[in-house]
């Protein structure tokens, strides 16, 4: 029995090309074909990452640039900050310096050019009994008085006593030291005028006001506290020359009752009008050139 035998690979081309065709073939370069639109589609790709890598390249150069300008404006408010702070410490020392200078001149006016001041009006001066009390915590501290603001008329709140007894009351406290008080001038019913302290140094007068404030008190005989014709007369003469010593004017003069409310002098605190006169007869008084 014979055996036929049947080439395979023969018949497997033929098979091929009767179902599939002539089989495919590649080109010179041994590779495939690439379709037209294929070439298109990597040619978009290609622009497109360019594009896109310019704009990143755009982007960062433009967070750079806004880097930069918030660099400079910081650095720019940091320098205003520190020239505005240099100023301040400028103007504040200025003004430091400037205090100091004024207080300075002030200290100078109050202890030499104030001796001098009054040894040359000296001619002017009312006829004063000077009876300095003895230094003492009490009623003379002994503590320069560097300024003087304002002239303060009190009433002694004990009538019937005089000048010299009211002085040697200031003069007992500092044996007593029962309290604090004292005035830089009594002025008797009669008109007589005592110092008690020197107008160098501060009296205990006036709470507040002791370190720059002259003080006077008045004797009277009445219960109201009205003043004797003699008493105002030197009260009159008194405050125009310390006035005029001072610098200072008429609407400068104080009662007691105008720094704490005190009823004092009484008489002047019950009778506003009365107040008022005496101002208007001070002011006369000067006008007059009496002093």
């Amino acid at each position: 029995m014979e055996l036929e035998f049947i080439d395979i690979s023969r018949e497997g081309e033929k098979v091929a090309q009767g179902v599939g065709g002539a089989p495919k073939r590649k080109n010179a370069s041994g590779t495939k074909r690439r379709p037209a639109n294929s070439k298109q589609q990597h040619e978009k790709e290609r622009r497109e990452k360019e594009r896109c890598e310019r704009e990143r390249q755009e982007r960062e150069k433009r967070r750079r640039r806004r880097r930069r300008k918030k660099m400079a404006a910081r650095i720019a408010t940091l320098f205003f900050l520190l020239l505005l702070i240099i100023i301040l410490v400028f103007l504040l020392f200025k003004l430091i310096t400037g205090l100091i200078d004024k207080g300075d001149i002030e200290s100078t006016f109050s202890s030499s050019q104030r001796k001098t001041v009054i040894k040359a009006n000296e001619a002017e001066k009312p006829d004063i009994i000077e009876d300095f009390i003895t230094v003492n915590e009490y009623s003379r501290p002994g503590e320069e008085l560097k300024k003087v603001n304002n002239i303060f008329v009190h009433y002694t709140a004990n009538p019937g006593t005089s000048a010299a007894q009211n002085r040697s009351y200031f003069e007992n406290l500092g044996i007593t030291g029962e309290t604090s008080a004292s005035a830089h001038f009594v002025i008797g019913y009669e008109g007589e005028i005592v110092q008690c302290i020197p107008l160098e140094e501060i009296a205990y007068a006036v709470m507040q006001r002791n370190y720059d404030s002259v003080s006077i008190e008045c004797c009277y005989l009445d219960e109201d506290g009205k003043f004797t014709d003699a008493t105002y007369q030197s009260l009159i003469e008194l405050s125009a020359w310390l006035l005029k010593e001072y610098k200072l004017a008429p609407e400068d003069m104080r009662r007691h009752y105008d720094e704490g409310g005190k009823l004092c002098p009484l008489y002047y605190v019950e009778h506003e009008d009365a107040w008022e006169q005496f101002l208007k007869d001070l002011e006369a008084y000067i006008m007059d050139g009496q002093v």
